[in-house]
């Protein structure tokens, strides 16, 4: 019983594991009642019991077992946690629950595995279960199939994975439990319910007995298809359907809810096991198919073809298998060998599918040539074979094999191509059948329509109209034009009786009715959707619209629309004059031949007059035509009579159905007149008509050839000037560009200028449209010829193809069907381009040199390969079997083959065009295997190569399929890295992806846990890319497949790449497209040709192509696609010379911000380049739109240099009016600019330098600090132009340098011009150290901060420079470090070598003597100059100091002995001596300290003056005494701060140091950090170290004691200052070094806190306590700064008026952002939390709701809890209650215990005072009356005290800084005397026995921790001698105050027994008042 007791008295949890099985019952059966307790899924119970619901289900016990299986299945229903433990649940209940012999045990495991199906995690239930069925136990085996079964039943198989149960069938068929057979057999039926017949093939090899029976079964089973009865958790709405459809009582099947979805088809192949057959060839197979007996060569053949019996084929490399089959079916002369082989090659394609795509373009140009055999048995093993290998591939890579043969003489091959078509067009669709792919295939067809062969024609019909029946009528109609009635309704005939596979809809179907002939037009605008039918009464009104487009009529030829074009006949003479004279007046007809030219005038003008009054439908265009012709006709001698004759036919053309026929009747006589003077510009009008109503084309093919048939030079020019503006307005699109090119090389050749002329000027325009593919038409003219038509492309270059304004392509774009145009004109284009067919010089030698076992026999087949490659310049696609042996190459052992077969690889794609893409699946994806190769250079190449092919073909075809997924999988951390990294550059790019891009994903996921660093990076970078295509949803779904400790890391990087995710590329410009496709695809044959594509393709291909890198910067890259020609006319470009009056530049609110927003988090491209590429371009004109003016955006984008000029002009005109606007783009406006220092242009680049001059010099006179990502997007490049050859460039750069320190800290242009030292250029290397001497000069090595060493080692590495003004630059520069820090400069030099050393020591020697006088007046006279120069060229350029310093340098460079003395010396006698006013740098050093007497008058004159010379001047001394205070050298450094000490005792002189407070912080800090180092410094005594830092300490406190100086240090400066004197005071070194500094840091801690501005000090603890918190939570550091927090909020109450909020917000946002609620709970230290509540809440307090006002600097408040917080303390009356909290409670007990303790009862009221202050809300009342009435009183009278006391306090002194030095900082301030009467007021107070509250209130510091008062002064440092007096007058003053004390002491504790009220002491004060 007392064992009982004891588990009893454990928690639920502990008795569920614990040993005893009753224990552990009742632990079960108590978790039972709990969870059903738990209502909230996400209740924290759940997961103290997720590590122990595999023991309720695995319980030894078979009783405890039973009750632990009812919890844990109320558990997995309803913990949110139950997922996790899916793995273990599942695996006990197999092995611990399914062999148990209670049925209720094992129904309950059952129901445990369906719930966590339920809760989405049935693929590892699944894969539990599966692994029960191979355990021995057959019960386990027989409950884990049931499982499975009853899963499947109620899920489905969309939940349930069928292929591992099909996998497992036949082994469960073949076991020897008959249970478990008739299992299996049920699981078989629940199978086939869901699949049906896909389940037949995978059980074929089970027993006869078992499969009939199971079929038996199988027909039992009702044809409706099964449906889901069990939801998943998120399919709780098809759960709802489900059971209303069940309250319905069934319905209409129709309605059920799965009529919402189709079923899904399974595929039997994708659950059937994939069978390796390579392995089991016979050993001879090869050698026995090559054998000369049949029989051998047949016995090989069998034993493939039994192997080929699996229905699924293991993938593999069956290369060398597909060749030896290839060349049995080519050339084995045994039809039955052929046949068997033909089998084995349809098994082999049927087995593998799609991976059998690289090889069937091998194998089907084979079988279609042995169409020749004519026995049906060797057809139609042939016919499967193709319609295999056709279902594996794609018909565009087969099209150039098919096209091949389609001539062949032959009719059976003719006839079985054409029936191989018509069956490949049965499984086509619109996409996979494009027209640019359907046009050849119907040129071929339509030869063979007219083919001798019966047989021949009718596959030809069948084709043609299986192509019709797919694609519709209406698509196919344009390329049957030419067909006559008879054969077109054959063709429709046989569209009739096509049968599309799996009842697929066609594309249009045919039409039965033909629609009248004069709807033609109507159908043009009709929509694509709507039926043909329907045509006509969409758009009744298409006739009239489209009539004069279109050209009118019926017989119009519009080719989009798919209409046949009529043939008019020609009609005779007589009935033309009939037609005639019904529709011209009589008196016209007669006087057409009259010989008085002014009667056919006339007749003329009627003529002209009567057309345009008739109806379209009414003109006779023929009659009218003919009539013109009549005598005189077209030799009319009278120019205005033929005016109006040409006028006349225009007006037909335009207004009447104008047909071809008429057309020619006229198009002779108006090319004869093109050349008239008079009237060639109207015979120019007639054509264009012409070609308006006829087509172009046509019209411009006639033209040209009647042009060049008449042999006139003048018509064939003018005719050609005709057509390039033809070209123009109406578009590319149907041009006959070989005809073209022909004529045009007629005209080349042409001895008349004028015509070589025009024929140039055409092919500019073709030019445009062709791009750098039309160059290879004219390689083969003479020299002359060929230049000046490389000049004519090179003037089109930057120009887009203009939009067509005329014609059927201007209707074409209307309707949206340009994009099919620009693939057909694409496709047109390159099908120009001679190609060779190589495939006959592959010889067979050449390929098996290149398989040879020698390297070097197999590098010469390479090198064959190349030279035929090379001399055909351009290549067919058929290559024979030479892909298969580069393939081989590509894994060569030898890496230089490898790299050759690369370049080979390369030199192909170049070659080969887009035909290159039925290549990538056989070569392709071998070059990315390469990519895994170990060696860089072959990497390097192998990633070039693949680049190529993908310019050619496409990224889209290398996503296809599995090719790219199978690559990822390979574990090559090399390939891995390479395709993740070519991934997530190409993505991008596209618009849309193929759906196997998801096949990557899983090894994408494996990737981001790989062992390789870069290949885990490489897949962080790809994430984005991926995201973008398929979706966040998608991606994250994918993850279900990986292992859930996984699942979790992954699902976070998923979250970071999801705020990565790029835009998809934008759609591309149509007007480019084809030349973007061609120039892409164009080879680059001669080195001209190789630049004219280069440039060809950055000027005109989109930008989500690949492009190479732009070789010429220009901004003009920006402004493509806007050429002149498609602009609008004139009247816009007044409006926008009207619009240059307003402003240049736009304010975008927090544009500025959000632009570096966008650069930081990557969503932009980062602005650091080595040449700027075109992208930048982009980038900066897309953000530059929006806030610069639309006309000044243009100027500065173009790409004319003139422009730039003009557009600073302009910049510069308006800099000073828009100062304001200018800096809201600043950013945008020094990138531009960083653009301009990469032109060529001098011009432009001299006028891009003065206007930054003048723009630096406006940001220095506005106080404007430049921002760093302004500054990194802008220095390095200016830099650059530092090293410029041109001296007055490089002079400029350097001045605007100089002018760059104003508004950005010249320590941060130090690192850069570090950099620059770099540079291969000399002269920027030498004006870079040249610069870096004069930094160092002007500031000292401060300006290294801690770099400095490392930074002087590197300049002097420049001392053995080649080039001698690098050598002199730096040691000019390391010159001026030692004259900054003396000997110490040869320890941070490191080791130079003797001859380095030896000119080093040498010049420093030369630099220690002074310079004559002639040498200081010529200083200064250089320095007078620079100023002057500076002056001129810059709006008073202030730069006398680096002027100075400069013009030192310049002379040391002159004399290679230069003087640097007084850099940092206060040499009086200099300046006494100085008549001129020019003051050398003042020598500190040597000064006497005492400037009592100020010796120097003129210095003094300066401090005391206000003017602006004076006060220059002081400033350069003081920057001197301060960089000399930073000083690495002691003395030196004590020097500097007792005069900055001395200075600030000066209240006159004090003001001196404002602007330099910063500067002095942070050489005191630069003392701080180097204490450590002095320390370790063995020859430094300990008392000089200390005498150092009181001396920083001392002065950096009477620093702040000025209020005026205090205010000015910023919040940065503060808060490294306030870091590093904090641990100073919890370092006990330094008490035990000198108790001295500690109290000294101490002070000026408490004076930061007190004098500093309250925003910078708040903003820079706040800052200080997230940092500390960060790095260690329980440190003492944190302790003080928050105790620091506590002392500045105190003040708040008297200074919240003069705090900026809404800064101190924004910090205290961006720490509750990392320091969450729960996170600071979280901390061991709870006073974080307390610190900040408190703060946040007095600010509350003091501000009111209005706090909400000050959060406009958080961009999301959403981000941290600062804004509800806020909210509720601001709603709340009583907001002091809200920080009640119980931290508080127990911190008032631990006080409240030290007051009831007689020992510590000070103690406890001291920290119960401090505590009241610091939380003045909370209500002490409950815990004062547990306390004794006596000590009540004593404790409230305290607090009565301390509330009295609090204003005073406030106002005076901290009370851990002692006031002692505030005479030195404001002796004449008010502070002093109120000290003073406040210490009367003590001395009273105790005189006459009153209480002194402010000894009762406590200090910061405790008297333990901090020494009496007068003990600090006495162990102060002296720091001067002028504060001596008024430390006496202190001690003095405080030795009164002790013995009155002393005297009075007696009388405490009696006048504190009596404490009088409150009352009383007033009056008594108010008495004591009266008597004084």
């Amino acid at each position: 019983m007392g064992d009982d007791c004891e588990w009893k008295k454990l928690p639920v949890d502990q008795q569920c594991d614990h040993k005893v099985w009753k224990a552990r019952l009742n632990g079960y059966e108590e978790a039972v009642r709990l969870f059903q307790r738990i209502t909230d899924e996400k209740s924290p119970e759940w997961g103290k019991y997720q590590g122990l619901i595999k023991k309720f289900v695995t319980d030894s016990n078979a009783v405890a077992q039973l009750k632990g299986l009812e919890a844990a299945m109320i558990y997995v229903e309803n913990a949110h946690v139950a997922s996790r433990t899916v793995g273990e649940v599942v695996s006990g209940v197999v092995c611990k629950v399914f062999n148990q012999p209670k049925a209720k045990a094992k129904e309950l495991g059952t129901d445990i595995c369906l719930m966590y199906v339920e809760i989405e995690k049935g693929e590892a239930v699944q894969e539990e279960l599966i692994k029960g069925l191979e355990n021995k136990n057959p019960k386990i085996t027989l409950a884990c199939v049931e499982t499975i079964r009853k899963a499947l039943s109620e899920f489905g198989s969309k939940i349930i994975a069928l292929k591992p149960v099909v996998k497992v069938l036949p082994k469960l068929f073949e076991s020897r439990d008959k249970a478990i057979r008739d299992e299996a057999k049920l699981l078989a039926i629940e199978v086939y319910r869901w699949i049906r017949d896909a389940l037949k093939a995978p059980l074929q090899n089970i027993n006869s007995v078992q499969l009939k029976e199971l079929e038996e079964e199988w027909a039992k089973l009702p044809a409706s298809a099964p449906k889901q009865n069990r939801f998943l958790r998120s399919q709780q709405d098809l759960k709802a359907k489900h059971e209303q459809h069940q309250l319905d009582g069934g319905g209409n099947e129709v309605d059920g809810i799965d009529s919402e979805e189709p079923v899904s088809v399974v595929d039997p192949y994708e659950l059937l096991e994939a069978a390796e057959i390579l392995s089991k060839l016979p050993k001879d197979f090869y050698e026995k198919l090559e054998a000369k007996k049949w029989q051998e060569r047949k016995e090989s053949l069998e034993a493939l073809e039994t192997l080929l019996k699996n229905p699924k084929l293991e993938p593999g490399d069956y290369g060398e298998l597909v060749r030896a089959l290839n060349k049995v079916i080519g050339k084995d002369t045994n039809v039955m060998l052929v046949t068997l082989a033909a089998k084995c090659i349809a098994g082999l394609a049927a087995g593998l599918r799609k991976k059998f795509g690289s090889y069937a373009c091998i194998v089907v140009p084979t079988i279609l040539d042995k169409f020749k055999e004519k026995k049906a048995q060797v057809v139609q093993a042939l016919q499967e074979a193709i319609d295999a290998a056709f279902l594996s591939t794609t018909l565009q890579s087969l099209s150039e094999g098919v096209l091949a043969v389609m001539d062949n003489k032959n009719p059976s091959i003719k006839q079985q191509a054409s029936l191989f078509l018509a069956r490949s067009f049965q499984l086509c669709n619109s996409s996979t059948l494009p027209k640019n792919l359907l046009k050849p295939f119907c040129v071929a067809l339509i030869k063979q329509v007219s083919d001798s062969a019966p047989e021949v024609r009718d596959a030809a019909f069948e084709a043609l109209g299986t192509a019709m029946r797919v694609l519709s009528e209406k698509a196919l109609s344009p390329f049957l034009a030419d067909l006559d009635k008879l054969k077109m309704d054959k063709i429709k005939e046989c569209a009739g009786k096509v049968e599309l596979v799996g009842g697929k809809k066609s594309g249009g179907g045919v039409e039965k009715e033909k629609p009248p002939p004069k709807t033609a037009p109507t159908e043009a605008p009709a929509k694509s959707s709507a039926p043909p039918k329907k045509a006509p009464a969409a758009k009744p009104a298409g006739p009239p619209k489209k009539a004069k487009s279109a050209g009118g009529g019926t017989n119009a030829k519009t080719p989009k629309t798919g209409s046949k074009e009529a043939i008019e006949s020609e009609l005779s003479p007589e009935v033309c004059e009939e037609r005639a004279a019904a529709v011209l007046p009589a008196s016209c007809m007669q006087l057409l031949d009259s010989a008085n030219w002014k009667e056919r005038l006339a007749s003329m003008e009627e003529f002209h007059k009567a057309i345009e009054q008739m109806e379209q439908s009414e003109v006779p265009c023929q009659a009218l035509v003919r009539m013109l012709a009549k005598k005189p006709g077209w030799k009319e001698t009278n120019f205005q009579v033929m005016q109006l004759k040409l006028q006349v036919v225009a007006v037909l053309a335009q207004r009447g159905s104008f047909s071809k026929t008429s057309a020619l009747l006229v198009l002779d006589s108006l090319v004869d007149k093109v050349g008239d003077v008079k009237c060639g510009v109207k015979a120019k009008e007639a054509l264009t008509a012409i070609g308006e109503a006829c087509s172009l084309p046509w019209t411009a093919e006639q033209a040209v050839s009647m042009a060049f048939a008449q042999k006139n030079p003048k018509n064939q020019a003018e005719t050609l000037n005709w057509l390039s503006n033809a070209i123009k307005e109406f578009g590319f699109t149907g041009i006959n560009v070989k005809a073209f090119i022909s004529s045009v090389k007629t005209a080349l050749a042409a001895t008349n200028p004028a015509v070589r002329t025009a024929a140039i000027s055409l092919l500019g325009v073709m030019f445009l449209y062709m791009g750098a593919p039309l160059r290879v038409f004219f390689e083969d003219e003479k020299a002359a010829l060929v230049s000046q038509i490389d000049s004519e492309f090179e003037k089109m270059k930057g120009q887009s193809p203009p939009a067509p304004i005329k014609g059927s392509s201007k209707q074409a774009n209307v309707e949206g069907d340009a994009e099919a145009d620009e693939d057909d004109s694409s496709a047109e284009i390159m099908d120009l381009l001679p190609r060779t067919d190589v495939s006959d010089k592959i010889t067979s030698d050449m390929v098996s040199k290149l398989g040879d076992k020698n390297w070097k026999i197999r590098k010469e087949g390479l090198e064959e390969v190349s030279a035929v490659i090379s001399e055909a310049k351009f290549i067919k696609p058929s290559l024979g079997e030479l892909p298969l042996a580069l393939k081989a190459r590509l894994s060569d052992s030898n890496k230089i083959l490898v790299q050759q077969t690369l370049s080979i690889l390369n030199q192909m794609a170049t070659a080969m065009g887009p035909a290159l893409k039925q290549h990538v699946k056989d070569l392709g994806f071998p070059i990315i295997g390469v990519l895994g190769d170990s060696k860089n250079t072959v990497r390097a190449a192998a990633l070039s190569t693949l680049n190529v092919w993908v310019e050619q073909t496409g990224i889209k075809e290398w996503l296809d399929g599995e090719g790219l997924s199978g690559e990822l999988k390979k574990e090559n951390p090399f390939l891995r890295q390479e395709v993740l990294s070519w991934l997530a550059e190409k993505l991008p790019t596209l618009r849309s992806v193929p759906a196997e891009l998801t096949l990557c994903v899983p090894y994408l996921y494996t990737c981001l846990e790989d062992r390789n660093g870069d290949v885990r990076k490489k897949a962080q970078d790809a994430l984005p890319a991926f995201m973008m295509h398929l979706g966040f949803q998608k991606m994250t779904k994918a993850t279900s497949s990986i292992k859930p400790a996984s699942k979790d890391q992954v699902l976070g990087l998923l979250e970071k790449a999801k705020a990565l995710v790029p835009a998809k590329a934008a759609a591309p410009a149509k007007a480019s497209a084809v030349v973007s496709k061609v120039t892409a695809s164009t080879p680059a044959v001669t080195s001209s040709l190789n630049s004219a594509a280069s440039k060809g393709q950055t000027d005109f291909s989109e930008p989500s192509e690949s492009k190479p890198e732009a070789k010429k910067v220009s901004s003009g890259l920006g402004a493509k696609g806007k050429s002149a020609v498609g602009k609008k006319p004139s009247g816009k470009e007044q409006s926008a010379a009207e619009d240059k009056s307003g402003p240049i530049f736009i304010m975008v609110p927090n544009g500025k911000e959000q632009r570096f927003k966008e650069e930081k988090s990557l969503k932009v491209l980062k602005w650091n380049f080595i040449t700027p590429r075109d992208e930048f371009v982009e980038q900066l004109k897309t953000q530059m739109g929006s806030c610069v003016a639309k006309w000044l955006l243009e100027e500065l984008f173009h790409a004319d240099f003139q422009m730039h000029i003009k557009a600073i002009g302009t910049m510069i005109e308006h800099l000073e009016a828009e100062k304001e606007v200018t800096v809201s783009c600043l950013d945008l406006i020094l990138k531009w600019f960083t653009l301009r220092f990469f032109d060529t242009n001098t011009s432009v680049l001299m006028k891009a330098l003065e206007y930054l001059k003048l723009l630096f010099t406006c940001l220095g006179s506005m106080d404007y600090h430049l921002l760093e990502p302004e500054a990194a997007s802008f220095i390095p490049y200016l830099i650059l132009k530092v090293g410029e050859a041109k001296d007055s460039v490089r002079k400029d750069a350097r001045c605007i340098l100089s002018l760059l320190y104003k508004i950005y800290p010249a320590s941060k242009v130090f690192p850069l011009l570090m950099d620059g030292t770099k540079s291969k250029n000399s002269k920027q290397r030498a004006e870079c150290l040249e610069e870096l001497g004069c930094i160092i000069a002007l500031l000292g090595l401060l300006v290294c901060k801690h770099t400095g060493g490392k930074a002087l080692k590197e300049i002097a590495g420049h001392i053995g420079d080649r080039d001698t003004s690098v050598r002199n630059a730096a040691l000019n520069t390391v010159v001026v470090a030692y004259n900054v820090c003396g000997e110490q400069v040869y320890k941070l030099l490191g080791n130079l070598s003797e001859k380095d050393m030896s000119m080093l020591e040498e010049r420093i020697k030369r630099s220690s003597k002074k310079p004559s006088v002639p040498d200081q007046t010529k200083v200064c006279a250089t320095t007078a100059q620079t100023k002057a120069a500076s002056n001129s060229s810059v709006a008073q350029d202030e730069r006398p100091k680096l002027g100075q310093i400069r013009a030192q340098n310049a002379l040391m460079k002159q004399q290679q002995a230069s003087s640097v003395t007084g850099e940092f010396q206060l040499d009086l006698d200099q300046f006494e001596g100085d008549k001129a006013g020019h003051i050398e740098l003042p020598s500190l050093v040597t000064h006497n300290l005492d400037l009592s007497p100020v010796e120097i008058p003129e210095f003094k004159v300066k401090f005391e003056s206000a003017t602006l010379d004076l006060h220059s001047n002081t400033s350069a001394k003081i920057n001197l005494i301060i960089s000399q205070v930073a000083s690495v050298e002691t003395n030196t450094s004590i020097q500097g701060l007792l005069q900055v000490n001395e200075l600030l005792s000066q209240p006159a002189r004090v003001q001196a140091m404002s602007g330099h407070v910063d500067q002095l912080v942070i050489a005191v800090l630069m003392q701080l950090r180097l204490l450590s180092t002095h320390m370790a410094d063995e020859q430094l005594a300990k008392c000089e170290v200390f005498n150092l830092y009181s001396s920083v300490v001392s002065t950096t406190t009477n620093l702040f004691s000025v209020n005026r100086l205090a205010h000015e240090a910023s919040a940065g400066v503060l808060k490294d200052l306030t870091q590093a004197l904090l641990p100073f005071t919890i370092d006990a070194r330094m008490e035990e070094g000198s108790a001295d500094f500690s109290r000294s840091v101490h002070q000026l801690v408490g004076r930061l806190l007190d004098r500093a501005d309250q925003t910078n000090m708040l903003s820079a603890l706040i800052v200080l306590l997230q940092e500390a918190l960060n790095s260690n939570p329980s440190s003492k550091v944190s302790e003080i700064i928050m105790k620091c927090l506590w002392r500045v909020i105190r003040y708040l109450p008297d200074r919240i008026g003069s705090i900026n909020l809404d800064r101190v917000l924004l910090h205290i946002h961006d720490f509750l952002k990392v320091f969450p609620r729960q996170k600071l709970r979280e901390l061991k230290n709870a006073n974080a939390q307390r610190t900040i509540k408190i703060l946040l809440h007095t600010i509350c307090r003091l501000v009111g709701p209005k706090i909400l006002d000050h959060m406009t600097m958080i961009q999301d408040p959403r981000e941290s809890e600062l804004e509800s917080y806020l909210k509720r303390v601001a709603k709340d009356k009583d907001a002091p209650q809200m920080l009640a909290h119980p931290e508080n409670n127990e911190v008032l007990g631990e006080i409240f215990k030290n007051l009831v303790s007689q020992e510590n009862t000070t103690e406890g009221l001291r920290k119960l005072l401090e505590f009241k202050d610091l939380n003045p809300s909370v209500d002490l009342a409950p815990h004062l009356k547990k306390l004794p009435q006596s000590l009540q009183t004593v404790v409230e009278r305290g607090l009565r005290n301390a509330e009295k006391e609090a204003k005073p306090k406030a106002q005076t002194a901290t009370a851990g800084v002692p006031s002692h030095s505030e005479p030195v900082s404001e002796p004449s301030s008010s502070n002093f005397n109120l000290h003073v009467y406040r210490e009367k007021l003590k001395k009273l107070r105790e005189i006459h026995g009153m209480p002194n509250p402010i000894q009762t209130l406590p200090l910061l510091k405790t008297t333990d921790e901090r020494p009496p008062l007068t003990e600090m002064i006495s162990k102060m440092p002296v720091l001067s001698s002028s504060t001596t007096s008024s430390m006496e007058m202190l001690k003095t003053k405080l030795s009164q105050l002790r013995e009155s004390r002393e005297q009075s002491e007696p009388a405490g504790p009696q006048a504190n027994s009596s404490q009088p009220s409150l009352e009383d002491l007033r009056m008594r004060l108010d008495r004591l008042k009266a008597k004084k």
